[in-house]
């Protein structure tokens, strides 16, 4: 865990007005609501950032409305890392509002060596699940996911793993990530005969990362699931920070899950674009970003990343306007194609 600030303050006392602003939005056909805005604990909460700072990040978001916190076992650096840090968070300023949270998190990638660390077999999933519970404090999670489609271990097993986690008590809920449209009707298929309803895809979704429009959306709205956006920045493309240049401490300088090759002339060519689109409407272009990625109502939340507080409200400034004229829409859709982005084709191709 990253080092805890020398002097630990009294617990949080939440915004009274938390819920004034923040819009709710219904999970596919269930009972669940989401903020149209949901914080990613992806990066920025590993033991290389100040634990007073993602401790002061989480305290926002919660007193802005945003109830869902979403993580995965490998968030870090190192492994688990997010995990713990924001378990430290919620015992010193948020337990005494966990009836207010959604908690998600994840198994699917690499997590320990050997085996029985990766992919999607029972064995995996909830021995994973565990783990993060203890990282965590917490006795269920609110969601747990399925990380990513396993093409060698039997969708039955990976599905009947998620249905014996729900009946355990240590998930309420239960999703998968970047499955393709036929695999997500096979698995919620599955899921409904155990008596389990799968609950929530999360596709990674942005303006120049549309694969889920052809298929996918008809499939949760046939399914009755809902959808939650994850990238819909496409990790900084759609924002200002690199359509002059590549600053030093930008995640595209450090090695990771960001590639330069992803800033292509005709990517950057067309974010500025799209910037000069969302300037016309009063937005910065991460915030007509995100409010593009919910204008279709599958779409149940955006999943955001934020390094500072200041970041948290900049994109949060989104739900201002979330319309979207005709006119609007089709000038953006000169602009907003695919862009080679998509990181995480090779499982929603399996």
């Amino acid at each position: 865990m990253a080092d805890a600030p020398e002097t630990t303050t009294t617990p949080h006392v939440a915004a009274p007005d938390r819920y004034d602003e923040m819009p709710y939005r219904r999970v596919g056909a269930s009972g669940l609501h989401l903020p149209a805005i949901s914080l990613g604990l992806w990066q920025n909460f590993g033991d290389d950032r100040a634990l007073g700072t993602q401790r002061a990040i989480v305290r926002r978001a919660f007193d802005r409305g945003v109830t869902h916190f979403d993580l995965a076992n490998n968030y870090g650096p190192p492994y688990g890392a997010a995990e713990a840090n924001f378990g430290w968070i919620l015992g010193s300023d948020l337990r005494s509002y966990r009836d207010e949270l959604i908690i998600s998190s994840k198994a699917g990638y690499h997590m320990w060596p050997g085996p029985y660390g990766n992919w999607g077999s029972r064995k995996y999933l909830l021995a994973s699940l565990d783990q993060s519970l203890g990282r965590m404090g917490l006795e269920y999670v609110d969601i747990f996911y399925s990380h990513r489609a396993d093409p060698e271990t039997p969708l039955e097993e990976t599905m009947g793993a998620l249905d014996s986690a729900v009946r355990q008590g240590k998930a309420l809920y239960v999703g998968i990530s970047s499955y393709s449209a036929q695999r997500t009707r096979e698995a919620a298929a599955i899921l409904r005969g155990l008596g389990t309803p799968l609950l929530i895809h999360q596709p990674s979704y942005s303006m120049i990362n549309r694969w889920i429009e052809p298929d996918l959306l008809d499939a949760l709205g046939d399914e009755g699931m809902g959808a939650i956006a994850f990238s819909p920045l496409a990790q900084g493309l759609l924002t200002d920070r690199y359509l002059d240049g590549i600053p030093a401490d930008s995640r595209a300088a450090r090695e990771g899950s960001f590639s330069q090759n992803l800033l292509s002339a005709s990517n950057l060519d067309n974010a500025r674009g799209l910037r000069e689109i969302a300037r016309g409407r009063g937005q910065t272009l991460p915030q007509m970003a995100l409010a593009w990625t919910l204008r279709d109502p599958r779409v149940t939340s955006a999943l955001v990343g934020a390094s500072s507080v200041a970041q948290l409200d900049d994109n949060l400034a989104a739900l201002d306007r979330l319309d979207f004229t005709p006119e609007e829409l089709k000038e953006i859709d000169r602009f907003a194609v695919e862009g080679g982005v998509n990181l995480w084709a090779q499982s929603s191709n399996v």
